[in-house]
């Protein structure tokens, strides 16, 4: 599918806007809709795949939660691997860590130390890049397992928050939506 500015509004149709979630002065972009919705979801990641192509990944890396749905469904579509990165003590195995600062507190993900190796080039993919920090913390998880970031794909982008300026400045970022 072609990526077009009919199909971008398509999908941008879709998403939900729910004022003041979840505090005062918050406008949370619901994706809940896209994924309800069979041709919006198909759109989706047929235009998060096209857009992604170029970067030529080997490997999808999802980030809990949402971002399982997207990247699964990325990797499927692209004929690739699928690596979940999680919150610390859901994967059984032996594992990277990484803490990472929130606008509240903070957080950690983890990865299998087996996940990737040297040579694998691999898309981080996300439902939304915000503040940055989840998703620069998948990118080091990469780095620790000896990957490297081929690209972060996301569906939308929050530009006021200056998300791009915390992930590594020669990694591409591709965000089907901004807003």
């Amino acid at each position: 599918m072609e990526q077009t500015p009919d199909h971008l509004v398509a999908v941008d149709a879709l998403i939900r806007v729910i004022p003041d979630f979840p505090k005062p002065g918050i406008i949370f972009r619901d994706i809940t809709t896209v994924l309800q919705d069979p041709q919006g979801w198909r759109e989706t990641v047929d235009l998060m795949c096209e857009q992604a192509a170029d970067l030529s990944p080997d490997m999808i890396l999802g980030i809990e939660a949402r971002g399982f749905i997207m990247g699964a469904a990325m990797a499927y579509q692209m004929g690739l691997g699928f690596v979940p990165v999680r919150k610390p003590g859901k994967l059984p195995l032996n594992t990277h860590s990484v803490s990472y600062e929130l606008e509240y507190g903070s957080d950690a993900l983890e990865i299998h130390e087996d996940a990737l190796g040297p040579g694998h080039r691999v898309l981080i993919v996300d439902d939304l890049l915000a503040t940055g920090g989840t998703a620069a913390a998948a990118g080091a998880l990469v780095n620790q397992c000896g990957g490297a970031i081929a690209g972060y794909s996301f569906l939308i982008e929050l530009l006021a928050l200056s998300g791009r300026d915390a992930l590594q400045p020669d990694v591409p970022v591709r965000s089907l939506l901004s807003y």
